[in-house]
């Protein structure tokens, strides 16, 4: 877990108007919010590429990158994002936050009969990217064996990259995280399940939390803001939009 207070869309609503409660970023920190990439790297490169050249079109102050989780399954390239995005670690600040889907792949590895539930979720594709052909029907004795296949071929740095993704990021007055909360309980009370699993309780909720949520992990079709909560997951792997948003101070526009 990890807390900062350091201190395809039109641009939307500052956050400042009526009745948003006045979230703000603290003074000289941008954040750059990346939705679930799903094995997308065509996808990733193309937002990279965004960022860098808004980033680069005048003073920039701190800026810190951070994805909000899913970064593999469903799509075709899921070993090449985790690549990409170790690279970009090297060269931006940046937060790495767990998706249900990671949290997943690191379970199958210590416990193969889940293959049958991964698979379903996409874990096919990302077996594949890793060089694996399985079929979707495997005796126990085959899960196992696929475990330790894939196990030998995830290289060290996806690994160690998979076990230190934080579960939910702080930034003044934003709450960055995969899936949602748990309305009614404190954020510093917050379970791991629901910020990576939770949907409807979370989605239906409209009344105040105490900070803005800034998550994915339930795709809709384009950027959805709310009162308590910003959506940024436009279902990447399916319709080609991986969305990012910036925030700086109170303003929060698509890049």
């Amino acid at each position: 877990m990890s807390e900062r207070d350091s201190g395809s869309s039109d641009p939307k609503p500052n956050l400042d108007s009526p009745g948003s409660g006045g979230f703000r970023l603290p003074a000289g920190t941008r954040i750059y919010a990346i939705g679930d990439i799903h094995g997308r790297a065509d996808l990733l490169k193309e937002t990279f590429s965004r960022i860098d050249t808004d980033r680069n079109a005048g003073v920039s102050p701190r800026t810190i990158e951070v994805y909000l989780g899913d970064y593999i399954d469903r799509g075709p390239d899921s070993r090449e994002v985790l690549n990409m995005l170790i690279e970009r670690a090297d060269r931006y600040e940046a937060v790495f936050l767990k998706g249900n889907h990671e949290d997943f792949v690191l379970q199958f590895l210590s416990n193969p009969r889940l293959f049958a539930s991964w698979s379903k979720l996409g874990g096919l594709e990302t077996l594949r990217s890793y060089g694996l052909q399985p079929a979707r029907t495997r005796t126990v004795n085959q899960q196992t064996a696929l475990a330790r296949a894939f196990d030998a071929q995830l290289p060290p740095l996806h690994r160690d990259f998979l076990r230190r993704l934080e579960v939910f990021f702080v930034c003044g007055d934003f709450f960055f995280v995969h899936a949602g909360i748990r309305p009614g309980l404190a954020l510093n009370r917050q379970r791991e399940t629901d910020l990576i699993w939770i949907r409807e309780e979370f989605l239906t909720y409209e009344g105040p939390i105490e900070k803005m949520i800034v998550h994915g992990h339930s795709p809709v079709p384009a950027v959805e803001f709310r009162a308590n909560r910003i959506n940024i997951d436009t279902g990447a792997y399916a319709t080609g939009r991986l969305s990012c948003l910036r925030i700086e101070g109170s303003k929060c526009e698509m890049v």
